[in-house]
């Protein structure tokens, strides 16, 4: 398609310029120029093309005149982008030095001023020069002002100085001119500060942004709400903050478990159940599970047997093993206990396992079984290789392979295995 274009455009050149030339040539036009006894004739056109010439020759005239000039400048300006490719290059592999050093001297070329003292501060900031980083973020300012400010803010946020960050951010999340970095900052400076009201205003315009991605803005707001809940003084503002949350809010797992956490420590347990039940009933979550058997209350053997009620749809959860184990142990039904913790360990080995199952044998006068346990939770937490226990230790009469899922169709009739 776009040749034929090209052609139909040539055509309707060729056909003006045919039609141009017998114009031209009918009337070709006279020009005479006379200065000081001198004088010359010719036509239009070819007076035309002697001034394009002339322009073009004394164009080529003023270049060569200006060439070796801004030699200089070209050089100077060649350099200072080399010199920011080089230093945002070192700032990404962790050279905070060098990546300070070339930033500093790309900054003397005004169009990559602002740019280049951004990323100086933040290289000065990253290797510890906190009161460096704040002076080249005042020369940023007069250039990058909104950029700068962000940017101020994180670095005081480093330094410890969360309430400093706070404030300098403060002005513009009023009037709601933040840009999502900034929100993101004022977030997480709020939260350190404990000012959670500007924590959890900072959520909402962050969210309609989409700067961090939904899994970024996930982790940052179960954080924001989790820090939240848990600086509730009492049970009444406890209770009238998750009132007040939104509903998308009151469904985020790791908010649910502080809820649960904060209000059974007020003496408020049945709220707490009812609120992991109803999530659990919405959605599974292995951090609820660990919530739900974790909570007290005197009705342990009913959640007990409602736990081992799930056992069915999730057989292979060792979350949801381990919650079941520390609540026989709470029960002192050891072999349960020792059963449901075998199998979690076989899952999924976590230290949270080995120490419950620490707990049981200690509970059988187990020393010895006990402290073995122990070791291996805090191996294990370390990174470090465990010790198994004695094969005489071990239960036999459960089997620690994963359970397959059962299939079925629509119907309800059960699927042969493949």
């Amino acid at each position: 398609m776009k040749l034929w274009r090209w052609l139909l455009l040539l055509v309707i050149v060729a056909a003006l310029a045919a039609f141009g030339w017998h114009w031209v040539a009918e009337d070709p036009g006279y020009v005479l120029v006379q200065l000081r006894g001198w004088q010359a004739e010719t036509t239009v056109v070819a007076a035309l093309v002697i001034l394009l010439l002339a322009w073009a020759l004394l164009g080529a005239a003023w270049f060569a005149v200006r060439w070796p000039f801004g030699a200089l400048t070209r050089r100077h300006r060649r350099l200072s982008r080399k010199k920011m490719s080089e230093g945002l290059v070192a700032l990404m592999e962790g050279r905070h030095g060098d990546a300070e050093r070339d930033l500093h001297r790309a900054s003397r070329l005004d169009v990559l001023r602002g740019p280049a003292l951004l990323a100086a501060a933040e290289a000065a900031s990253r290797r510890g020069e906190h009161s460096r980083a704040l002076t080249t973020l005042d020369e940023a300012g007069q250039v990058s002002p909104r950029a700068a400010r962000v940017l101020r803010a994180r670095v005081l946020r480093r330094e410890g100085k969360s309430t400093e960050a706070v404030n300098l951010l403060a002005a513009d999340a009023d009037s709601g001119s933040l840009t999502p970095g900034g929100w993101r900052e004022l977030a997480l400076a709020a939260t350190d500060s404990g000012d959670m009201r500007r924590a959890r205003q900072a959520l909402e315009p962050l969210q309609k942004s989409g700067a961090l991605g939904s899994r970024g803005f996930a982790a940052l707001e179960a954080n924001v709400l989790s820090a939240s809940l848990r600086a509730s003084p009492d049970a009444a503002a406890l209770n009238t903050l998750w009132s007040q949350l939104p509903k998308a809010q009151r469904r985020v797992p790791a908010a649910i478990d502080a809820y649960a956490r904060q209000a059974a420590s007020f003496g408020m347990v049945l709220p707490a159940m009812d609120e992991v039940e109803s999530a659990l009933r919405r959605e599974w979550s292995p951090l609820l599970i660990e919530t739900y058997g974790a909570l007290g209350g005197d009705d342990i053997e009913a959640r007990l047997r409602r736990a081992e009620s799930w056992l069915d749809a999730h057989p292979n959860d060792a979350n949801l093993l381990l919650t079941l184990g520390r609540m026989c142990a709470r029960l002192s039904l050891w072999g349960k206990a020792t059963q449901y913790l075998e199998r979690s360990l076989a899952l999924s080995p976590s230290s949270g396992a080995w120490e419950a199952l620490g707990d049981v044998y200690a509970g059988q006068s187990d020393a010895a079984l006990a402290q073995r346990c122990y070791r291996n939770a805090l191996a294990l937490a370390r990174g470090e290789p465990i010790q198994e226990l004695p094969q005489g230790a071990r239960s036999t009469r459960l089997d620690t392979r994963p359970i397959a899922m059962e299939e079925r169709s629509e119907h309800g009739v059960p699927r042969l295995p493949e």
